[in-house]
């Protein structure tokens, strides 16, 4: 989707053919999904989300304005704190963080396979949250 940032990606499906569901919106706040091929990085066709009102994309255009760290900036930050695998990114407003976006970072280790989850202030990379998930 050309001018678009990515705001949701969440590694899904079967561990013989792993795929990135990813949500991308454009400056006005409409979703569309693509489906990438986590082995080959092959891009499907986007798919414009259905269920979005005028609200919902009014919403994410303001997360989307006041955010200025990346997806990829937030995994790295989160990484960076923990090593493992991303397996999920999505951006979402923090009602703890006076209103400022955040993004939420799920990483799996893969020695104990323990999900951390991080909240991370979409406008400065500070941690907000850590939270791991040792089931």
């Amino acid at each position: 989707m050309p001018k678009s940032k990515p705001v949701s990606i969440e590694l899904k499906g079967p561990a013989d053919k792993p795929t990135w569901e990813t949500e991308v919106a454009t400056t006005d706040g409409a979703v569309h999904t693509v489906r990438v091929d986590a082995v080959s990085g092959k891009a499907g066709g986007a798919q414009a989300k259905k269920d979005q009102d005028a609200d919902d994309k009014r919403e994410l255009a303001d997360r989307l304005g006041k955010a200025t760290v990346t997806a990829q900036q937030a995994a790295e930050t989160a990484t960076g704190k923990t090593k493992g695998t991303v397996t999920s990114i999505e951006l979402e407003d923090s009602d703890s963080n006076g209103g400022a976006p955040k993004w939420s970072v799920d990483v799996v280790t893969t020695d104990n396979w323990n999900k951390t989850t991080f909240d991370i202030d979409a406008t400065n990379r500070k941690i907000l949250r850590e939270h791991v998930d040792k089931d």
